[in-house]
């Protein structure tokens, strides 16, 4: 299996654990994940966003202070926003948080139900799918130089029989080396794989 079918098997997992919606934040680095995916209410995400909850969410604060899993009910974080209080008003009345990795590449994500408290079996699963997870979408350390020249050729804005002309390669080779280059940054479209790579600061 793919590295990307294993990351969509993963997240339909989460989705079938968190009937009210979840947020992870994959490999957080300079203040933004470099990877996220969201199942809430977009009434909740667009209000979340209008509020700046990001910058005042006890779940943020909690999950780069430490590693590990913890219910709402349970976390000792201030909420002096009330964050939780509106979070209720719209579904999401009870939830648990996970945060694993290094500080400087953390992955934090949150998950709500509306019926009750997660049980200690489905806070294990969700753990262990998040920590897979984060190891599944570990940025690559480096790509090859032909990848990069390729990747470079596509991102000055050249198509590819260019691109193959410029770098004295057959087509189908320009085409070999961007999709090695998708599969190793979990790209699906080869400007993905671009903006990916720029994040990773491999180009």
């Amino acid at each position: 299996m793919s590295s990307k079918a294993g990351v969509d098997l993963e997240l339909h997992k989460l989705t079938l654990l968190a009937p009210a919606g979840y947020f992870l934040g994959l490999h957080i680095r300079y203040a933004s994940p470099l990877m996220q995916f969201s199942t809430y209410n977009q009434d909740w995400l667009d209000h979340y966003t209008e509020r700046a909850f990001a910058l005042r969410d006890p779940t943020i604060a909690w999950g780069f202070s430490t590693e590990g899993a913890c219910r709402w009910s349970e976390l000792t974080i201030p909420d002096p926003f009330g964050l939780f209080d509106e979070a209720r008003d719209f579904g999401m009345v009870y939830g648990v948080s996970v945060s694993c990795g290094p500080v400087s590449s953390r992955t934090i994500a949150s998950f709500a139900r509306a019926d009750r408290e997660f049980e200690d079996s489905e806070i294990d699963k969700i753990s262990h799918i998040v920590r897979r997870l984060h190891d599944i979408t570990e940025p690559p350390e480096s790509l090859t130089k032909a990848q990069i020249e390729a990747l470079r050729c596509i991102a000055a804005g050249d198509r590819h029989a260019a691109a193959a002309a410029k770098l004295n390669i057959s087509e189908s080779a320009l085409k070999a080396r961007l999709t090695a280059a998708r599969q190793k940054l979990l790209a699906r479209t080869t400007a993905e794989a671009i903006q990916r790579a720029k994040d990773y600061r491999l180009l």
